[in-house]
Order: structure tokens, then C-alpha cells, then sequence
């Protein structure tokens, strides 16, 4: 996992790694999981206008990683912005937990084995926006993350049965975790911005309000805690009724519907286990199927984590938590 620390001004940053990057020889200039022909530069055109009023900085930070890295700032924004919109291998599982005593935030991250050295754990501390430590499979956009007021935010990508001009799910992390300070706020933040794609967005704060919200550019869905159950959990596909008609049950999915019953059936099962420990063992698969694939279809979790929002501390495992342990990042400061 590379890690990389970014600060002053958006475009200072981008303009700094991507410079850092032409330097040693490496170009942003060519995806390595999808072809970015002209239907993608078209859309990320089509994005563009949207960006420009609602999120400038990531414009132009975007730009600045282009300039530094001398490539084609079109290019870049097709690449990116069409991220999660159209076909894509990236799968997860996020649960949250808020009983009272503990408040967490728990994902893993399942990807493509050949690419996971280009995976990329983050320090943010820009201008103007909240600081976070976060989590990609790309750059620019976030996975998950916690932001120094202890708002953390994972997504799980749903493959898309419809799409259009606005922010994907991994543009919609990384603002949430720049702009909002609770899971109110972050709410309110994705009844209003314009959505790209499809995906879930699981919510945990300080105040122990947390919420996975199921979202496109149609609907707006928050799924709270049920009544006597003290978390919420996602995988890689909708699970309310409001959403039911945007599945798609003819991709491989890789056994979502199986790693969400299995950290729901901890849940529900293990009340009185509710700690870190507990979110350590559903994560590493002590309790069902969740991330026990066989890497040799390319297939694999990349990186575990927790927030422990409680503590305010962050535990990572760079790789698959069956086979690795999770470390503290001591790192980065929750308030």
C-alpha cells in the first residue's frame, strides 16, 4: 500500500504527486482496469460544469495532477469521473455499530489482486476543508476515510443499472469526509448534491449516528438501525424495498449477498461482543464467509478497517485480515 500525505491548496497537492510521479517515471495517462475511450472523456465533460459550481477544488486539484504529471487534463477527468458509472471490479462490505458504549466503524475493501501495490492509504490536510485519513484503490477519490471531527465514510459499490452527470460514489467520499462534520450533515449533503452512480454509503460519528444510505440518481434512501439492534451493514447490493428494482443479479458480485449475511448474523447474534476485537473477527471471517477468497482468480481483500470512534483511534490491515493484523495508524488525529 503506497502512502502519501498531501497539503496547502487542492491544486498544490495534485500538482505536487503528479509531478512526484512524472519524476519517476510513472504516467497517469493509462487506466489499468478500464479503457477511457471517448464515452468516458464525454461524460467527464458532461460532469464538469457540476464540479465546477458545487466542488471546484477537486477540479482543481485534478488539473494540477494533469499539469504535474503532464498529461491531458480531459483524459484525467474521464478517467476518474466516470469511475463507478459504468462496468467495475471493486467490491466491499461496511458495517457500523453504536450500542452506547462503543461507537465503530468497520469495511473491508475487496479488489484485483495484480494492482494491490498501487493501493493508497492517505493523509489529507488541505486548505479550507476538514483534514481525513482515507483509503483508495485509485487516487483523488476515497474509498473510506475519518475526518479529524470523527465522521467516518466507506462506500460498496452497486454495479449500475443507470447513470448520470454528478459525483461517484468515490467523489461523494471524499467530499463528505472535506465537508461534513456528522451523519446529519452527510445526509443532508446527498438529498442535494447530483449522483453519478450507484452505491451505498455507510455513516458513523462521534455522537453515535450512524446510517447506511443506498443512493443513485433517482433515489435517496437512509437505513437506520432497526428497532433493538444498535448497528446497520452493506455489501454490494441494495437491500430496501425503494431499491430493489436497481439490482443487477447477472454480474458476479462476488458473494455479497453471503458477506452481508454474515457480518448481520454477527451482529444480531453477538450483542454483548460489541468491541473492536468483535469488528476485527467478522472482518478477518471468523464468523462466515467475508473475505475468504482464493487469490489465484485475482480476487482478494486488500485492506481492512476499522475507526473506533470511541477511542478515536484507526486500525488497518494492509491486506487480507484472515492472513494479516491490524495496526494501529497513529498517524492522524481525531478530535
Amino acid at each position: 500500500m503506497y502512502h502519501g500525505r498531501f497539503k496547502g491548496t487542492h491544486y498544490e497537492a495534485g500538482y505536487k504527486w503528479g509531478a512526484l510521479l512524472n519524476k519517476n517515471g510513472k504516467k497517469l495517462d493509462n487506466c489499468p482496469t478500464y479503457h477511457v475511450g471517448e464515452e468516458r472523456i464525454q461524460f467527464g465533460r458532461d460532469c464538469m460544469a457540476i464540479f465546477e459550481e458545487l466542488y471546484p477544488e477537486i477540479v482543481d486539484e485534478i488539473r494540477g495532477i494533469a499539469e504535474g504529471n503532464e498529461i491531458s487534463f480531459e483524459y484525467l477527468c474521464g478517467m476518474l469521473f466516470s469511475m463507478y458509472c459504468f462496468k467495475f471490479d471493486n467490491k466491499c462490505t461496511s458495517f457500523a455499530i453504536s450500542n452506547g458504549d462503543e461507537i465503530l466503524f468497520a469495511r473491508n475493501s475487496d479488489f484485483l489482486v495484480h494492482l494491490e501495490k498501487l493501493y493508497m492509504n492517505c493523509l489529507y490536510n488541505l486548505d479550507n476543508c476538514y483534514s481525513f485519513n482515507g483509503n483508495t484503490t485509485a487516487f483523488v477519490q476515497m474509498e473510506d476515510g475519518v475526518n479529524e471531527e470523527g465522521l467516518a465514510v466507506g462506500l460498496t459499490f452497486i454495479y449500475p443499472k443507470i447513470w448520470k452527470p454528478g459525483f461517484n460514489a468515490g467523489i461523494l467520499v471524499r467530499y463528505l469526509l472535506e465537508k461534513c462534520k456528522t451523519t446529519a450533515e452527510a445526509i443532508e449533503a446527498l438529498k442535494t448534491i447530483p449522483i453519478a452512480s450507484q452505491q451505498t454509503i455507510t455513516l458513523a460519528d462521534k455522537t453515535g449516528d450512524i446510517a447506511v444510505v443506498e443512493c443513485n440518481c433517482e433515489k435517496v434512501v437512509v437505513i437506520t438501525p432497526r428497532d433493538g439492534e444498535y448497528f446497520v451493514a452493506t455489501a454490494n447490493s441494495f437491500n430496501s424495498s425503494e431499491m430493489y428494482e436497481y439490482r443487477n443479479t447477472e454480474i458476479d458480485d462476488w458473494r455479497s449477498q453471503d458477506r452481508y449475511e454474515t457480518a448481520r448474523d454477527a451482529l444480531v447474534n453477538n450483542p454483548d461482543k460489541y468491541s473492536v476485537d468483535f469488528a476485527m473477527d467478522i472482518l478477518s471471517g471468523k464468523y462466515g464467509f467475508m473475505c475468504q477468497y482464493n487469490r489465484k482468480t485475482n480476487a482478494d481483500t486488500v485492506w481492512s478497517v476499522v475507526y473506533d470512534l470511541t477511542r478515536n483511534k484507526i486500525w488497518r490491515v494492509e491486506g487480507n485480515p484472515s492472513r494479516k493484523k491490524f495496526k494501529e495508524d497513529i498517524r492522524f488525529k481525531i478530535k
